[in-house]
């Protein structure tokens, strides 16, 4: 029998895939952007989103698990697949854009959606709302990051 948090791990799996889908050109332009000098992090972002990711899943996981099936958990899992699609179109929106305006919208979109998401989760158990923190803590600095490279590269 397939497990409720094989479902939602395969879910984020596939729509995380989604992010793949960019251009060598687009690629290129990003790696040509100037950084703020603090950004001495830029090769951990790839981990620090697992870690976010893998956070959240847990925490879909655990409200589905408290009542599976109902209405408002599934309206719950439709915001949690909101987030994700939110968060995995930073890349390649921001990119076949070419505007870091664009990304830092979408970013302190996700932060909005991960809010009200945090807000919804800890109604149903603290866990779930607590493993939602890593994303509302990260998003701020990835969306602030994006900000002061716009401002680099007008």
């Amino acid at each position: 029998m397939i497990k409720s948090w094989m479902i939602i791990a395969g879910i984020t799996f596939i729509v995380a895939l989604c992010a793949n889908f960019i251009a060598p050109d687009d690629v290129k332009w990003f790696k040509r952007l100037q950084r703020p000098r603090w950004l001495t992090f830029e090769g951990l972002i790839p981990v620090i989103w697992t870690v976010v990711f893998i956070c959240g899943v847990w925490s879909a996981y655990i409200v589905w698990e408290r009542n599976p099936g109902t209405t408002t958990t599934w309206l719950l899992m439709g915001l949690y697949l909101l987030l994700e699609i939110v968060t995995i179109a930073y890349t390649p929106v921001m990119f076949k854009t070419r505007s870091l305006k664009v990304g830092t919208i979408i970013g302190g979109t996700g932060f909005v959606v991960a809010l009200l998401l945090a807000f919804a989760a800890f109604l149903i158990s603290l866990w779930a709302g607590l493993l939602l923190f890593p994303y509302l803590i990260w998003s701020p600095i990835g969306t602030y990051t994006t900000w002061k490279m716009a401002q680099l590269n007008p």
